[in-house]
């Protein structure tokens, strides 16, 4: 099974500029990208789509907004 990058993730939701809860970028992703897509990181892999979006919390990946979250470019680390 192929293993996504959680960069993708974080660049769909800046490219649809929309504002997320947990349950709404979960729902998101996996209809982007599959209900059973597998995710990984810089230093983890083999991730859920909720496992990756409680991973990017925690990192700090999210950007506080209305009603939710969003992110920005700068919290995409360079590869």
């Amino acid at each position: 099974m192929s293993s996504i990058h959680g960069h993708q993730v974080l660049r769909m939701m800046i490219e649809r500029g929309e504002v997320y809860t947990k349950e709404r970028l979960i729902t998101a992703i996996q209809e982007k990208f599959g209900q059973h897509a597998r995710f990984h990181t810089c230093s983890t892999s083999m991730m859920t789509a909720k496992e990756l979006v409680d991973f990017l919390e925690a990192k700090k990946k999210f950007v506080p907004a209305d009603n939710g979250f969003i992110t920005t470019k700068h919290k995409i680390c360079k590869q």
